[in-house]
């Protein structure tokens, strides 16, 4: 018997990779497991079995998951997988056999099944009695949340294998998605950052449902959604959203500041016969007019997005081509990644794979180029008053984010100030910039 079991205690070590979708997807995972009585802790030797959630979206990605299996083997013994890797459980036996169990993603039940039967649950737990926090157990700080709202997608971009892993898109129901958002502002939380696979296609799948949140009726749809968490007095930031028509429908509302002017489009490239090739959907020539239209309705919207170069067939011309839009487009934030196989994916039968050589001789001067535009447009803030959700606090002074930088993924604002702690709010005036981040004092 161990020690947590001649206590009464069960105990689960967790270790969660990917993106925020996973993070959600551990966050009720976790609720599950404390609400049955189980502590998490932080450290594999105090754990009586342990739960790593993948990520299967590339193959570094997959490498990392394989290696962390690994660790917690090496370390604990007894491992549990679950996540978008586990969908392709002999690649995850043929390296580590041990493993317990495999489960893919948002198999809740079955990821909680595996835990009872390495370590079954204390039968004198009360879930009625032994409270859990409303909000569930969160893995982010506790002034901000991931509020997932849907599971999947419908496209079939050739680059991706997310639909095989996750499936077609199936939409929370809003009134289900507004409750939780609720919670999770009466716990504190100071802005809530939905996420989804399409955030745009939110509700599609169920005609834009009517649904009902405290005795009103609200449709399954980004627009209903937007302005109901819009209501709640937190920052609420949109990630994941494709270029369709009914986004213009939301601006508006970032332009009186009812939720952030803050868009991350996975806009990936720029030239048609790219995109064509990753079978893209929403993207053509009339982008840049959206985005422009986007701009006389809401000056101060950021824009971030990510971009793949290097991808089958890509020439000289079409990179170009992608430097002169990204230069017409000004966007705020960007990432950028050299293109890198996954397997099942469909672009990994076409033809003229770029050399690794060009693609990181592009990817350099991808960086360059963006690097120029990030520069200039926050040098264009100095001097601005804006407010500020603080992060971390030391001796130094603090750490937070203006309303245009999505934690973890965009730039900070560094303020010489002690007197805050992390989830405040505070107005400050920009002093100076550089590519990325910004540097501020109090007003």
């Amino acid at each position: 018997m161990s020690t947590s079991e001649a206590t009464g205690t069960r105990r689960v070590g967790f270790v969660s990779l990917g993106c925020p979708k996973a993070l959600v997807d551990s966050e009720r995972i976790l609720t599950q497991l404390r609400m049955e009585g189980y502590e998490v802790v932080s450290s594999y030797e105090n754990a009586d079995v342990v739960v790593v959630n993948t990520c299967g979206f590339i193959d570094s990605a997959k490498a990392e998951s394989l290696e962390v299996i690994g660790e917690a083997l090496a370390e604990n013994g007894k491992v549990i997988v679950t996540g978008c890797m586990g969908v392709e459980e002999s690649a995850i036996r043929n390296v580590h056999p041990s493993v317990l169990a495999v489960t893919g993603p948002q198999q809740y039940e079955q990821v909680v099944n595996a835990v009872h039967d390495v370590v079954p649950p204390n039968k004198e737990h009360n879930p009625l009695i032994d409270l859990v926090p409303p909000q569930g157990v969160k893995l982010t700080p506790r002034h901000y949340a991931y509020l997932k709202i849907s599971e999947g997608c419908n496209h079939s971009c050739s680059f991706c294998i997310i639909p095989s892993m996750r499936g077609k898109l199936v939409s929370r129901p809003v009134g289900e998605v507004l409750s939780e958002a609720e919670r999770l502002v009466k716990a504190g939380v100071r802005e809530v950052l939905v996420i989804s696979q399409d955030t745009s296609a939110y509700g599609v799948d169920v005609k834009y449902k009517t649904d009902f949140w405290n005795g009103q009726p609200v449709k399954t749809r980004m627009l209903e959604l937007c302005e109901a968490l819009g209501s709640m007095g937190v920052w609420v930031r949109l990630h994941y959203v494709y270029p369709y028509p009914n986004v213009d429908d939301v601006i508006p509302l970032m332009a009186a500041g009812k939720i952030l002017p803050y868009l991350d489009i996975p806009f990936q490239h720029a030239s048609p016969k790219v995109l064509k090739a990753m079978k893209r959907p929403a993207f053509e020539d009339k982008t840049l007019a959206r985005i422009k239209q986007w701009r006389e309705v809401c000056p101060q919207l950021t824009i971030r997005s990510t971009f793949i170069v290097g991808f089958p067939g890509e020439t000289e011309e079409d990179f170009q081509y992608l430097l002169d839009w990204l230069s017409e487009a000004q966007l705020d934030r960007v990432g950028c990644f050299q293109y890198s196989p996954v397997e099942g994916a469909p672009a990994n039968l076409l033809d003229q794979h770029v050399p690794d050589d060009i693609k990181q001789e592009r990817w350099e001067r991808f960086m360059a180029h963006q690097q120029a535009i990030s520069a200039a447009r926050l040098q264009q803030k100095i001097g601005q008053e804006i407010e500020v959700l603080i992060d971390e606090v030391d001796d130094e002074g603090a750490v937070g984010r203006s309303w245009a930088d999505a934690p973890e993924i965009d730039g900070s604002v560094f303020i010489a100030s002690t007197g805050v702690k992390p989830g405040d709010k505070l107005r400050v005036r920009v002093v100076d910039a550089d590519e990325y981040d910004l540097w501020a004092e109090p007003v």
